[in-house]
């Protein structure tokens, strides 16, 4: 608020900003980064942009809701509104003659007290300036909310009587005036002035409505909150009061309704304030809607929360190694297609809608990305490799970090956009701007409350309508964005039985997430990763709990995972023995890895299938012809050849221990396993070619970036070195500009080093220099300048001379002097 006298009261937004000091400033800019692309030049220019409807539009989107109401009621009022107005406009006055109605007194007392808040909340964001007894709506906020003859505003208000009788001939409104108990006037404009004053009279239209017949109430009734237009035959009929024959006709003479077309009318806002007994809005909301908590245990919520995020990591894993490989193909339009987000799916044993969003947070966490060949395909990036060799605790805190950013909406997957076309899992059409904020908003809810308290979605929602009211098609996507991130919240850990886990609030922190300390608070609550399996005779191997990266990766290559739950059980199979042989293992190296990691002995039968396994490994060796088979024991060869089995691969003997094949390699390799053999691939040069199943990995990808909701929040340091430009700038904006009285002679010439530590002590002090300057060109001239920052060798300043903000290098400065006789400001 600006101080001084009503004589020295800003006459312009401009004057306002000007008045007030650099925090104010500094608090505008802050809650509307957009005013910074790029810095203004001056305070003029930040008004002239804080005033243009885009910028308008965004600022009050951005309000709650009662301070968007505070705004609704000024757009109402004339421009210059004192505040005992604005306060009746928000709280009402008694009814006068039994019309209108009074509003709680609970809730006129809490109008009353967060009216002021309301007030500087709008001023803040640069919306309302003047003083107390004259507060300034900006005039393009003033045409987005005031109703109009063609809009009615949120306060359910019609145009004013001067709007509405706009078309109205000039003896017709005499007619109006006439029935309505006025004297005639000389001028349309005197006659719109009376017929508003006579509805602003309390009692004077308290007496009016008294001897209105019976079913006009009525009908004043359905229209005084809003909408505020109706129907009707014919409206624009010059209708008497001596004439009228129904309800509609008696108020239409008398000007309570008001011709808004051939067949509509309109309540004026003047009666409509007088009908509401001055209010603007029916319910105002002064106070956030309370949110009743559903209180559990602390402890059971961390638990319960802490399970949820070991399985969302695991879920995770077992994700990048059924793509490990590589995954399904990208689509033409992007995304994977139903039938392979169905396969992936049934093999994580999830839903597909669960699947989709598991696939969503890895690929906004950058694990899984499109690996960018000619048949493109989905696959792990570099990064879910170290992801991988992360703690349990680091891996969690890194995916519900990703989370809270994501733009990504898992929920829309399987809906159809405008054009009716279905939205596939990581397809490019799943960003929605909104999603952040509605996550991050829920979340700080759920943290308000007390420790291990939950609280209903409808709650919530309500709670996020009030702290942020949007338009219908965007309300309505809140509503979905909440109910997904409750149930994301949920899967992910963040949550536990609704409330919020304690190791989530770190994820909250208003600098931003610190995974660190998130990471910490949940690692004791996670099972410990355990170094040893129990071998089985029935060759299977249990584990009773989490397993260390390296321990989990090896058998993972070795065995088949059976089943999951509170413990793994892992079956050893001739495949899978071939498939660890294959990755260049030897049956000793698996027999001593067994033998180191079991808490019982090796049973015999798993022995012998290894060793049976790496007896047979290699025996035939597959190689690049068409393909050939080469094997030292003529005899296997020649039982292959009579092998009905074998009859599709077209084989022919060229040697007592070479067989050669009409198939490739692969599939020749394919067959024979199938066929219960187990080859070995060699190279061109005889030697065995080692696979690796984990080898397919993308080229490296960095992690989408999020859609953002708007301009960023400048940091603390810009917004202080924008502040100080914009004052720097509107200095010399207003200063009379003339040259020094007393310049040095001769261009300055001072020392490096004092050139830069005088630049740097006039940044600090705001002072304006004499400099000596040499451009590109090699011309020597003088500016004066008023420094606003120096960095990297380079000073920004205000030119006095160009009259524009430049850049000047520093060993282009010839020299430097304070002025003899500075220009005033």
């Amino acid at each position: 608020m600006t101080t001084g006298g009503s004589s020295g009261a800003p006459r312009t937004l401009a004057e306002d900003l000007r008045a007030r000091d650099d925090d104010a400033l500094s608090a505008l800019l802050r809650a509307r980064p957009d005013l910074l692309a790029p810095v203004p030049s001056d305070l003029t220019q930040l008004a002239t942009r804080a005033a243009t409807r885009t910028s308008v539009v965004r600022a009050l989107d951005h309000l709650d809701a009662f301070t968007q109401q505070t705004a609704e009621a000024l757009a109402v009022t004339a421009d210059g509104c004192p505040y005992a107005t604005l306060r009746e406009l928000m709280t009402g006055r008694p009814p006068v003659g039994g019309v209108g109605e009074a509003l709680d007194p609970e809730v006129a007392a809490a109008v009353e007290a967060e009216l002021p808040r309301a007030v500087a909340a709008l001023r803040a964001h640069g919306l309302v300036w003047g003083e107390e007894d004259r507060l300034r709506l900006v005039r393009t906020a003033r045409d987005v909310l005031a109703p109009s003859a063609a809009t009615p505003s949120a306060t359910g208000l019609g145009p004013s009587v001067a709007e509405a009788t706009a078309g109205m001939s000039p003896a017709r409104l005499q007619e109006v005036l006439s029935d309505a108990g006025l004297a005639a006037t000389h001028d349309p404009s005197s006659a719109i002035t009376a017929l508003a004053g006579l509805f602003a009279d309390p009692d004077r239209f308290a007496a009016l409505l008294a001897q209105a017949p019976d079913g006009a109430r009525a009908v004043l009734d359905r229209l005084v909150w809003g909408p505020p237009y109706g129907e009707v035959r014919d409206a624009t009929a010059a209708v008497r009061a001596a004439g009228a024959a129904t309800p509609v006709q008696w108020l239409l003479a008398r000007g309570l309704l008001l011709p808004a077309g051939q067949h509509n009318v309109v309540l004026p806002r003047e009666a409509a304030l007088a009908l509401r007994a001055g209010r603007a809005h029916r319910t105002p909301q002064p106070l956030p809607p309370p949110m009743a908590p559903v209180q559990r245990t602390v402890k059971t919520v961390d638990a319960t929360a802490a399970g949820q995020a070991f399985t969302a990591v695991r879920t995770v894993t077992d994700l990048l190694k059924e793509w490990e490989t590589g995954g399904p193909a990208v689509l033409r339009a992007g995304g994977i297609s139903v039938r392979d987000l169905r396969r992936t799916a049934a093999a994580l044993d999830l839903t597909e809608p669960q699947t989709a969003f598991w696939l969503e947070l890895a690929y906004a966490a950058g694990l899984v990305a499109a690996d960018g060949e000619v048949d493109e395909a989905y696959a792990p990036t570099p990064a879910a490799d170290e992801w991988l060799l992360l703690p349990a605790e680091r891996q969690w805190a890194a995916l519900a970090a990703a989370w809270l950013a994501a733009t990504r909406t898992a929920g829309l997957v399987g809906t159809r956009d405008p054009k009716g076309r279905a939205l596939a899992a990581l397809g490019p059409d799943l960003d929605r701007s909104l999603a952040p904020r509605v996550r991050g908003g829920a979340l700080r809810l759920l943290a308000a409350l007390p420790p291990g308290s939950a609280a209903g979605r409808e709650d919530l929602l309500t709670r996020l309508r009030w702290d942020r009211p949007l338009r219908a098609a965007a309300d309505a996507l809140r509503e979905d964005l909440l109910r997904w991130t409750l149930e994301d919240a949920e899967a992910l850990g963040v949550t536990g039985r609704g409330a919020l886990a304690a190791h989530s609030r770190p994820l909250l922190a208003a600098a931003g997430p610190d995974t660190d300390r998130a990471a910490a608070l949940l690692a004791p609550l996670l099972p410990e990763a355990l170094d040893h399996v129990l071998l089985q005779a029935d060759l299977t191997a249990v584990a009773p709990g989490p397993l260390i990266a390296s321990l989990a990766e090896t058998l993972g290559v070795l065995a088949d995972i059976e089943s999951k739950g509170g413990a793994t059980v892992y079956r050893f199979t001739p495949e899978s023995v071939r498939r660890a042989l294959d990755a260049g293992r030897t049956a000793a190296e698996l027999q001593a890895f067994l033998a180191e990691h079991s808490r019982t002995p090796v049973p015999q039968p798993l022995s012998y299938l290894i060793d049976d396994m790496a007896r047979r490994h290699g025996t035939l060796r597959v190689g690049a012809a068409a393909a050939y088979l080469r094997c030292d024991d003529d005899a296997l060869l020649t039982e292959l050849l009579a092998d009905r089995r074998a009859s599709g691969l077209r084989l022919r003997r060229l040697a007592p221990t070479v067989l050669a094949a009409q198939a490739d390699p692969s599939t020749l390799l394919e067959r024979l396993r199938a066929m219960g053999l187990a080859p070995a691939a060699e190279s061109a040069d005889g030697d065995v070619l080692i696979t690796r199943p984990d080898a397919r990995r993308t080229p490296p990808r960095s992690a989408p970036v999020p859609v953002p909701d708007g301009p960023p929040v400048p940091d603390t340091a810009l917004l202080a070195l924008a502040v100080k430009a914009i004052r720097a700038g509107d200095r010399a904006a207003t200063a009379v500009h003339r040259p020094p009285t007393t310049p040095p002679a001769g261009v300055p010439r001072t020392a490096a080093a004092d050139t830069l530590a005088t630049v740097q002590s006039a940044v600090l002090t705001g002072e304006s220099l004499w400099i000596g300057y040499v451009n590109a060109e090699g011309t020597a001239t003088q500016r004066v300048i008023t420094p606003v920052r120096v960095e990297g060798g380079y000073v920004t300043a205000y030119d006095h001379t160009a009259d524009e903000v430049r850049t000047f290098a520093i060993h282009r400065v010839t020299g430097v002097s304070e002025l003899a006789d500075e220009p005033p400001s």
